[in-house]
């Protein structure tokens, strides 16, 4: 499904836009963990959670696992080292949020991803330039497991759910290079990678 056609549906579903709804979520999440923090944080996870409507979003162009994308960007430059730890960040503590079980059943688990996407908001903070900016992604940086049990909580609560066997038929892809799981994922719109660029990743 597009992320057009999910917003469409959200808005038939709950009569308001998904930023509303996400709003009005995290909000809920928040003070259900007893977690008081920023306002400029509770809009970056609600701007996070409209991001990932689109499961295109969470899985097209990740041939690197997350110790060669920080790698990768601590050794680049401006605009794109900014968006590769962002990217890295907000990924890992998505996946670790809404598909926590599935890693607690692999040889990484969530303490990898937490430790990387801790190290990747810690990295966009030194980064930022703002004081407010820099702020927000200190505090994922130091609350990141925090900010995932509220993830969790969204994930448990919300009538929007993600599809979990995506993850599972991308994260078989990765593994092996099955031909039909990469059909499988052109059809879905989630992988455009040409294969001889993907490489068979450990950690993801």
């Amino acid at each position: 499904m597009s992320q057009t056609a999910k917003k469409t549906e959200l808005s038939s579903v709950f009569l308001t836009t998904p930023r509303e709804y996400f709003s009005e979520v995290v909000e809920t999440g928040l003070a259900k963990r007893n977690f008081k923090t920023q306002p400029a944080v509770q809009v970056y996870l609600v701007e996070l959670l409209e991001h990932y409507l689109d499961a295109k979003n969470l899985f097209q162009n990740q041939p690197d696992t997350l110790a060669e994308t920080f790698l990768i960007a601590s050794n680049s430059q401006g605009i794109e080292k900014f968006e590769l730890l962002k990217k890295l960040g907000d990924r890992s503590l998505y996946i670790s949020g809404f598909f926590g079980d599935s890693l607690s059943r692999k040889l990484v688990d969530l303490d990898y991803y937490a430790v990387m996407g801790g190290a990747a908001y810690r990295s966009l903070a030194e980064f930022s330039r703002e004081d407010e900016v820099a702020e927000v992604y200190r505090t994922f940086s130091s609350r990141f497991i925090d900010f995932v049990d509220v993830l969790t909580y969204i994930s448990q609560q919300s009538t929007v759910h993600t599809d979990q066997g995506l993850l599972r038929l991308y994260d078989r892809y990765m593994r092996t290079g099955s031909e039909l799981a990469k059909e499988q994922l052109i059809e879905m719109g989630v992988l455009t990678l040409p294969a001889d660029q993907v490489k068979l990743a450990k950690q993801n």
